[in-house]
């Protein structure tokens, strides 16, 4: 039997590179899923993708930063499929790349805001749908800079350390009334925007150095992270609570 079979499951950030690759192993896994982005062309093209390979994905629009468009996102899950199983709370923005002082308060609180607000918003209407129905998995993305620094990515960092600890937290809060709560720390991962860059002869130095970094020597695959987050969704992963797993080709590591 699939791993995921008839599990109802979100996703959000579904039409990005981790995201919409995701979906489809989350889907080939047994998923029924319900895939969410704020860019409706991108999400709804995710859907349309799981579909065309045979998976079921229904695409819901949703803007983060509102605590009722995320209300709305889990009622449909459940409105659609009976009940919610699972959830993967991948969307986010990236760092600015600028030093601490140069960041405006409008680009810190917007990083805080969609990279760890929305996830304990998530989380919060997520875990209301399954414990009505007897429990569930939920997988955030933090990174690998959820555990160390980066120049010019201090709120980006400063969010996802929060990832972390609020993941922890609720999993402390629900392991013992059957939802278990996890995070991956992806490390570079070939999403068409960072294949793009890495592949631009101008920037080849600075990413073959990067790739250093892993101790495999290359970046991830946006299907690896997805293929961790089906362990982690499914009851494979039944005593993994509160963990927050790298899956990053050994960055953390060096």
């Amino acid at each position: 039997m699939a791993a995921l079979a008839s599990k109802s499951i979100i996703v959000t950030g579904a039409g990005g590179g981790i995201g919409a690759a995701a979906s489809l192993v989350l889907a080939a896994a047994g998923a029924r899923l319900v895939l969410s982005d704020n860019n409706a062309a991108a999400g709804e093209a995710a859907a349309q993708t799981v579909r065309a390979a045979g998976g079921e994905a229904a695409f819901v629009e949703a803007d983060l930063a509102s605590e009722a468009a995320i209300s709305n996102l889990v009622a449909e899950a459940v409105k659609r499929y009976g009940r919610l199983d699972g959830a993967f709370n991948n969307a986010g923005v990236e760092q600015r790349n600028k030093p601490l002082d140069e960041l405006s308060l409008e680009e810190w609180e917007l990083a805080i805001r969609i990279d760890l607000t929305a996830v304990f918003l998530c989380m919060k209407h997520q875990v209301k749908a399954m414990l009505a129905t007897g429990g569930g998995a939920i997988v955030n993305t933090a990174s690998s800079l959820g555990q160390v620094g980066l120049a010019g990515a201090s709120e980006y960092c400063a969010a996802k350390h929060g990832v972390i600890g609020v993941t922890r937290a609720a999993g402390a809060d629900y392991g013992a009334r059957g939802i278990r709560v996890n995070a991956i720390l992806p490390g570079i991962t070939r999403t068409p925007m960072i294949a793009r860059l890495s592949d631009d002869p101008q920037l080849a130095e600075i990413f073959d150095r990067l790739k250093l970094r892993h101790s495999m020597h290359r970046f991830g695959e946006p299907s690896e992270i997805g293929d961790a987050v089906v362990w982690l969704l499914s009851d494979q992963a039944s005593f993994v609570n509160g963990a927050a797993i790298a899956v990053d080709g050994g960055y953390l590591s060096t």
